[in-house]
């Protein structure tokens, strides 16, 4: 399936893909070697850990640049937000994320890294109806790769 996403075919067709697992598995490193590859495309990335794209978003609401952030978002070819889940969404964060799903909904490509299943973002994202639009339009039309195994990282600290 990994081979097949190399292509990047799903950009073309503007679908999303969720890599899922536990710590240290290699969720990073595949949703970044997919960025990596669309860059060497020309495809315009953008790689973000969750928290603190959320975080910059609540500043830029304080300071008047949201809009702009978002519609820099919502242009991007590709979207990879990292860590995605790891803590829970405040209404701010619910409607930032609401509001880059909705742009990039069938324009544009997302790719979500989380160890968290898919299974529990519904809580994690909190109030029912803002989960459910954003699950719509995030899970249904994405590629879905769920990692099992060790971490790698493990393997990296006892070589050292």
């Amino acid at each position: 399936m990994f081979q097949r996403l190399a292509s990047l075919d799903f950009i073309k067709r503007n679908e999303n893909v969720i890599i899922t697992g536990l710590t240290g598995v290699g969720k990073s490193f595949l949703a970044q070697a997919l960025g990596h590859q669309a860059c060497m495309m020309e495809y315009k990335v953008v790689y973000a850990i969750t928290s603190r794209l959320f975080k910059r978003l609540k500043i830029s609401r304080m300071d008047g640049t949201y809009m702009n952030d978002i519609n820099k978002l919502a242009k991007t070819d590709v979207l990879i937000l990292d860590d995605f889940g790891l803590q829970a969404f405040d209404k701010q964060d619910r409607e930032s994320l609401m509001d880059i799903i909705e742009d990039r909904h069938g324009k544009k490509t997302t790719i979500v890294a989380s160890q968290i299943p898919v299974s529990v973002w519904y809580d994690i994202i909190g109030e029912g109806t803002i989960a459910d639009a954003i699950l719509d339009r995030l899970v249904n039309s994405s590629h879905r790769i769920d990692l099992n195994g060790p971490s790698l990282r493990m393997g990296i600290l006892a070589s050292e």
